[in-house]
């Protein structure tokens, strides 16, 4: 059988921007403070004019113009602000394919990680963690595309009804993303919940280990997928894994986002 490790030999694995790498360090370290993020981020100009940018559009909807680090931080929060530089680095380093809508796929992807984030928070995980690792998730779909172009005609062929995408890229490929990410995760030397989050996110309740994070992942991208997105798309959500996180549908049902509060991929690279 085929490893993960002889897969990623076939394509040219993406490189960690150094201001990335040293943002990942801060994950780890409890001790990480505002200075210490806020100077990493500095050193790359183009980086925290994008964060800028993002703070101050109609997403987060602040009532001031901010023009420093310093105050994104104050009114977005570390957290969100070292989630999304960290989000904007990663998706710089993958190759888009030109049979992949370039549109689309960002918009996908942050939808995703809003959803993650609002089930995170439901559930008192960290929000951030599971907004970055479900903005991250359709990375691994570009490396699939790198391995071998012709391959992603069969994964987006449609119709393709949400999860479905996860069993055609292990059909054509023998990894879905979710696995091809776990272990970039691995090697970039994120937090262990955070491998072990993707490695769960196509399929949580088969995982080694149970992961909230790749369980809340795992709903994440189902919502995102859903299209027409209705009223009841909650109801759709699979059982078991509802159970597991112990979730209270009902519950979550009136504050139930639309996917355009989080379709804003003006950050994303073009």
């Amino acid at each position: 059988m085929a490893s993960i490790t002889t897969f990623l030999q076939s394509i040219k694995f993406p490189v960690m921007p150094e201001v990335a790498h040293a943002l990942i360090s801060t994950l780890k370290d409890d001790n990480a403070g505002v200075p210490e993020v806020r100077n990493l981020i500095a050193k790359d100009p183009a980086l925290t004019a994008t964060l800028l940018r993002m703070a101050n559009s109609a997403l987060f909807g602040l009532s001031r113009q901010v023009h420093t680090l310093d105050a994104a931080i104050a009114v977005v929060g570390m957290g969100q602000i070292r989630a999304r530089a960290l989000s904007i680095c990663m998706a710089h380093s993958f190759d888009m394919p030109t049979s992949l809508n370039r549109l689309d796929f960002w918009r996908s992807s942050m939808v995703c990680a809003g959803y993650a984030r609002w089930l995170a928070m439901a559930i008192h995980i960290d929000e951030n963690e599971a907004w970055l690792t479900g903005m991250m998730l359709r990375l691994g779909e570009l490396v699939i595309a790198q391995h071998n172009p012709g391959m992603i005609a069969s994964i987006e062929r449609r119709p393709c009804p949400p999860g479905e995408r996860w069993e055609r890229e292990r059909q054509v490929a023998k990894f879905d993303e979710a696995a091809i990410m776990a272990e970039i995760a691995h090697r970039w030397d994120f937090t262990e919940t955070v491998v072990e989050g993707f490695a769960a996110a196509s399929q949580p309740m088969e995982a080694r280990l149970f992961s909230k994070l790749g369980a809340v992942v795992h709903l994440a991208a189902l919502l995102a997928d859903q299209s027409p997105f209705t009223p009841d798309v909650l109801q759709l959500l699979p059982a078991d894994v509802v159970q597991r996180l112990q979730l209270d549908i009902v519950a979550l049902q009136p504050s139930l986002p639309v996917p355009e509060t989080f379709a804003d991929i003006s950050m994303m690279p073009t």
